[in-house]
């Protein structure tokens, strides 16, 4: 009975530690996802400003001494 016991409660501490890593690669997952997300929105803004960005550099470049 002993054997069966420790053999159960092995498993359950199998269990736990495997839930507990593939949370953690779900997590992982997440965070790729909002720094793609994140990425896209960066390369979208400086597509659709960065004609008006390039002009005021330039401008304020013109303006140093």
């Amino acid at each position: 009975m002993y054997k069966a016991y420790a053999t159960f409660v092995t498993l359950v501490a199998f269990a736990q530690d495997r839930l507990k890593r593939e949370e953690k690669g779900a997590t992982a997952v997440e965070y790729g996802l909002m720094v793609g997300f994140i990425a896209v929105v960066i390369i979208g803004a400086v597509t659709f400003l960065g004609t008006q960005i390039r002009d005021l550099f330039n401008s304020i470049a013109n303006q140093l001494p």
